[in-house]
């Protein structure tokens, strides 16, 4: 199993997630997150006074799925989150051990 961690633009959000389902992913975890990377950050004028924001708004999503969906899911993800510009994201991968359903006591992926 693996756990695919996306950090994506926040108005991306309906067309991945769309694209995940379409993939076959079952559930979805959505978090509101901020940070930079290459596109750093801007600057904003408020009230006369300029300021930088450092740390811009981003989504992360995380699904956790079966190996064989791999490929199908992250060709989902970067076509549906790809705007072109710096800042469009990106996408970590990991493998997960073992899955427990809380309320079955099901496994691995009869969890999922």
């Amino acid at each position: 199993m693996k756990l695919i961690s996306c950090i994506i633009r926040p108005y991306k959000l309906d067309e991945v997630r769309e694209a995940l389902t379409n993939a076959g992913v079952s559930g979805i975890t959505v978090s509101e997150v901020r940070g930079f990377g290459r596109q750093k950050g801007h600057t904003e004028l408020y009230r006369g006074a300029e300021y930088v924001v450092d740390f811009l708004p981003k989504l992360k999503l995380e699904v956790v799925i079966a190996d064989e969906l791999l490929d199908t899911v992250l060709e989902a993800v970067q076509q549906s989150a790809k705007t072109g510009s710096v800042g469009d994201g990106k996408i970590f991968i990991s493998t997960i051990e073992q899955v427990i359903r809380i309320r079955t006591g099901e496994l691995d992926a009869d969890a999922l």
